[in-house]
């Protein structure tokens, strides 16, 4: 998960009941391999004294900043959306490092067209 975030800031009143979501995510942040995945990602922990709701703030790799309300989204709900957001950076750079245009256009006459049938290796050697 960290392998896509360039920093990750957790705020949070340590005494509000609505916590639990930062507590958990800075636990899956903190985990072994989550740090060997990126161990240049920025961890900044900020602990409030005042009633402002917890709040997880990511950055990704590309420079794009994103803001969680910790108190109606779960951990699994943000790592779940870090995720799939990583693997389309990783196909864009994928299609990038090839040359390709992003985003990717296709046209719809292409879409509606056949594809050609193909036999799987061991039904064709079967046959032989």
């Amino acid at each position: 998960m960290l392998k896509f975030l360039s920093k990750v800031r957790i705020e949070f009143n340590a005494l509000d009941p609505r916590t639990a979501s930062c507590m958990e995510f800075l636990a899956q942040c903190n985990a072994r391999k989550a740090k060997e995945s990126n161990p240049a990602c920025q961890m900044v922990v900020k602990r409030l004294t005042d009633d402002h709701p917890p709040q997880i703030t990511v950055t990704f790799v590309n420079g794009v900043e994103e803001k969680f309300d910790a108190t109606s989204t779960s951990a699994q709900t943000i790592r779940n959306m870090i995720l799939e957001k990583g693997q389309l950076l990783e196909t864009e750079q994928m299609f990038r490092e090839a040359g390709e245009a992003w985003p990717v256009i296709i046209h719809e006459e292409e879409l509606r067209q056949p594809t050609p049938g193909i036999k799987p290796r061991k039904a064709e050697e079967k046959k032989q």
